[in-house]
Formats: C-alpha cells, structure tokens, sequence
C-alpha cells in the first residue's frame, strides 16, 4: 500500500482511492477495505484544516449539483466521427529544421510543404475547427516567391540558413496575436470584422526568418479559460477524441498542430495557455522567461501586472524546433538565454513535485500522470547517473490564490487591470454580467458561460490581497529560486486531469493552478509530451527551470522526445 497526498475522494479507474489529501493506491491488497475509513478520515483531518475541509465540501456538493444539471438540460452532441484519419504525407512527419533543409537544397519545393499542409488541414479542420481563417491563397504564392528566390540564390546553402532560417516552412498563428490582414478578435462576437494592419513582432520576426503563415486558430473568449471556445468560431475538438477540449487559451494551435496539420505555431501563456493545449494535445511548448519575447500586439492587451506574468512562446510537434523558434522570436532580446551554450543534462540537478501538496480547490493528480513523470524519474536516474530528489514546497497548495491574488494588483503607476467587463463589451460599453447570466439562460448572450463566470467573480471579489497568500508568494518565490538555481530542473504535473470532456472545466475552474503559479513565479518552463495513456489520452509533464535558464528544460524536451517517442499521430494511435 502507498501513501501519498492529494485532496478530495475519487476513486478512478485505476483504482485508486483518493482520499481527502490522501490516496491509497491498491496492490490487490484484501486489508484495503477495511482500513479504507480509517484512512480516509485520518488523512483528512492530517492534511486540511477545518476551514479547508469545509471549502472542500462545499465546492464538491455545489459542483455536483451543477454537473449533475448540465448533463440534464445539455444537448447531446452526435458522435459521428470522433477520430482523426492517419497521416500520410511524409511530409507531414518532418520538423521544421528539416522542411527548411530540405527546401534550401532543393529536395522538395516550399509549394509542395505549403500545398501539404493546406491539405491536411482541409481534411482535418471540419472536425477540429481549430483554424478560424485561412490565408492559403497568399501563402502558396509566397512559397513559389520562395523557391524562385532559392532558384536564384548564388551564395549557396549556407547563406540561407543563416539569413532565413525558416525559409519556406508554413507556419500557424493563435487568432490572438496580429496576423496583417488576418482577424484579431480572441472570439469576441462585438470585436466581428476587427483586422489586423500589421503584424505582431514575434510574428513579423518570424515571417522575417522566411516562415510562411497559413492562417490564425481558434482560442478561448479573451484568451481567460482553459478551453478554447466562443460565440463568435465555435468550440475546438481535442485531436485525440473529438469529443474532449484540446484545453485554452492557445487550443486552436494546440489542436492544429496535433492534428498533424501544421509544424510550428506561436502561442501566449498568463496561465497555462500555452502548457495545458500543448499538454492536451499531445506536442511541445515554452513559456519563455518573461520580457524575452515582446507581447506587444495581443489582443486583449496586457494591463495591470499582467506584462510580469504573461509569456509568448513556440509551440511544436518534434522538440528540436523549439531552441530555433525561441532564438529568433526573442530577437535582440535573445543574448540574455545564452541559447548557444551546450547543455550537458548530467551536470544538472534534478527535482520532483508529484503535486501541490492538497489544496482543497483543485483535483488529485490522475494515476497515470503519476506514473509517468515516477518513469521520468527512474529513466534519468538509469540513463543519466543522476539523483532525483522528490521536494515539497508548501506554498503550492495555495498556486490558485496566488495566481488569482496578483493578477489583480495593479502596475507601478497604481492602474489597475482593465476589468473583464469592459473587455466584454469592447469597442461599446462594458456588460452587465448579472444580466448577461440571465440572457445566457435563456440562450441569447453573445457570451460563454466561462467569460460570464469570470465577469461575476471579478465584480464580486475583494480589491484588497490577502496578506497571507502574499506572503506565501513570496515564501514560495524564496524557496523555489533557492532550489532551482542556475543548474536545477524541476518536475511538475501541468494539470491534474488527462484532456477533459468538453464544458467539464466549468465544474473544475481551478485546475489550472498547477501552471497559473509558475506564471506568476516568472519561471520559464517546457511542455513535454510523455506517450499516451490507456485512453489514448496525451501523457505529459512541464519542466521547470531558473529564470533565463530556458536552454535547460529545451535539452529535456530533446532527451524526454528520444525517449519517450515525442508527438503520436491521432490518427494511428
């Protein structure tokens, strides 16, 4: 029998009894029913305080109630198809550094990739509706100016590579960022026919290293839920099961590229935007060291405190794109990662938090994520000759508090963030979200059931931050810079649960403490697929690094890849 700490009672189908902040996961053990309440009880009143115990319960029963009237009054949805057809192109199987390879020396055209991808993406999107506008038209003429260019280019291979690293390769961009001539409305039906004039700089360096865009893909209403769905597009299919989110804000790029539909795309993170997509779907991620990449150009822009917090990133299906995408997306600002330096995993330190220690909010950490990043462990210990210390940091049980406590504080001017209401009823006035509640009811608002939610708890919450999650913050920032260093790795799951059934995260809102924390933390962190569960689900775990030390987690993407096999296609899973 195994004791370890998790909150709430659930007994999964692993069968493992999660119990209060403890679960006892069973070896065909007869004694387990009998010491179970004893269990349970103690492990309870050991783990949470009263106050705790009775948040627990009360979230518990009043989510039930809710859950239990959504699957009432919700519509069925067909099953009809719920898994993507394989790939087959062969294109569609190569990193980005290779297409560019390939293309610069002439061994396959920047038409045929682009061609490739447009007809991946027409054979998958009307189940995922992950791309919300295409450019395909545009795009294939850039890639013919591309292959007349490399026709034409007299300095040879070389030259190429160094000057337009990503020459001809076809690229996706979050609805988010500014695309020129591209929608940039974040799914906000008031913001309809909003175009973008320019493009934003992570975008436009991009395009300068000879990327080709094919398009911008779907995302949460204001980018502020971990599923990626509104009014205005429509809700995204997870690749995996059509009938699951591919999470949010960044789903549609997550869903894209895991679909096999695109190589390299560009996502943002104030939460887990872009680690809990990259996770549910099964491919790679980085939120950078904040201030590295410039967010300027995102729609909504950042307020308040949210520039400290908020990270622009890439996000891949092969590991070995994300240092190249990260050095030119940074730009003048990419000297600070010192990206050239070689990184040598057996001369790091390596930690492990199998969970955040109980907090009474948020889910236990499903089985088989558990078991997956012990793997982790165990294989850099064999692999490696290294020592993995599994650490506890208590400050992690209040991650939720934390994230929510200084995304509220305003900036060194005294402003404010710019409230969510107002967001809502942008470039008109803001909405009234008791009302909007109401008309969501009976099925006339322009907005989803999350973005009213958030309204209504911003307008019922207290200005004023708690001095003690203030000092757990800080207490926290303390510890785990302490820990970390310049030569730490730390292993973390990035969300308790495998990719949820659509509209499931309404009835756990905050699940995503396990990525919102190193948001506020300003760590850098990496995305990392680890296989694929019973279900067919994406396995994963982020791995967490020093600030500036981005290189660190990027050489673990690279060995966790070789050894765990990287993206599957969905469709051959």
């Amino acid at each position: 029998m195994v004791l370890n700490c998790y909150p709430f009672i659930d007994k999964n189908h692993n069968n493992t009894l999660h119990a209060g902040s403890c679960y006892v996961r069973r070896r065909q053990c007869p004694a387990v029913k009998t010491v179970r309440a004893v269990v349970v009880t103690k492990a309870v009143i050991m783990a949470l305080t009263r106050l705790e115990r009775a948040q627990a319960w009360i979230l518990s029963a009043c989510t039930g109630v809710l859950f239990a009237l959504f699957r009432l009054l919700s519509p069925r949805r067909s099953r009809g198809f719920t898994k993507l057809i394989p790939v087959t192109n062969p294109l569609l199987m190569m990193s980005a550094m290779q297409l560019a390879q390939r293309i610069r020396r002439r061994e396959v055209s920047s038409v045929e990739v682009v061609q490739a991808y447009i007809d991946r993406i027409q054979e998958v999107n009307p189940l995922l509706n992950a791309m919300v506008q295409d450019r395909f038209a545009a795009a294939l003429l850039e890639a013919a100016q591309v292959d007349k260019l490399i026709e034409e280019e007299t300095g040879g291979e070389d030259v190429l590579e160094d000057r337009l690293p990503l020459l001809g390769v076809p690229l996706t961009v979050k609805e988010a960022f500014a695309l020129r001539g591209m929608p940039n409305t974040t799914g906000v039906i008031s913001r309809r026919g909003v175009l973008s004039a320019g493009d934003a700089p992570p975008v436009a360096l991009l395009k300068r290293a000879g990327a080709i865009p094919l398009g911008v893909t779907n995302s949460s209403e204001l980018c502020m839920w971990s599923e990626s769905h509104n009014h205005l597009y429509g809700i995204c299919n997870n690749p995996y099961d059509l009938e699951r989110t591919p999470g949010g804000s960044s789903g549609g790029e997550g869903s894209i590229l895991g679909g096999g539909a695109s190589v390299i795309g560009i996502g943002s993170d104030i939460g887990g935007s872009i680690r809990i997509p990259c996770f549910f779907s099964g491919i790679f991620g980085h939120k950078t060291t904040p201030g590295v990449i410039s967010n300027d150009c995102q729609y909504p822009p950042a307020s308040g405190r949210h520039e400290d917090y908020l990270s622009t990133g890439p996000m891949c299906r092969y590991a070995e794109d994300l240092l190249p995408m990260l050095r030119i997306m940074a730009g003048p600002n990419a000297h600070k990662l010192s990206l050239s330096i070689e990184v040598d995993l057996r001369n790091l330190r390596f930690f492990s938090i199998p969970h955040d220690g109980g907090s009474p909010l948020v889910s236990a950490v499903d089985e088989q994520l558990l078991q997956a990043q012990r793997r982790v462990v165990e294989r850099l210990e064999s692999d490696l000759g290294v020592k993995v210390q599994e650490v506890r940091l208590s400050g992690l049980k209040y991650g939720f508090q934390i994230w929510d406590t200084y995304m509220g504080l305003p900036d060194k001017e005294g402003k404010r963030p710019t409230p969510f209401q107002v967001l809502m009823g942008e470039p008109g006035r803001p909405v009234w979200p008791v009302w909007e509640l109401a008309k969501w009811m009976m099925g006339r608002s322009p907005h989803t059931m999350a973005a009213i939610g958030l309204a209504l708890v911003e307008m019922t919450s207290s200005s004023k931050p708690s001095p003690f999650i203030l000092k757990q913050k800080e207490k926290l920032q303390k510890e785990i810079e302490e820990l970390l260093g310049t030569d730490g790795v730390l292993l973390y799951p990035t969300h308790p649960h495998l990719a949820p059934k659509h509209h499931h995260p309404l009835f756990t809102p905050f699940n995503f403490a396990y990525t919102g924390v190193i948001n506020i933390l300003g760590l850098p962190v990496t995305q990392c697929p680890l296989g694929l569960s019973v279900e067919g689900l994406p396995l994963g775990v982020q791995v967490v690094t020093g600030n500036l030390q981005d290189r660190l987690s990027l050489a673990m993407a690279l060995y966790l890849e070789k050894t765990y096999g990287g993206w599957r296609d969905p469709g051959a899973a």
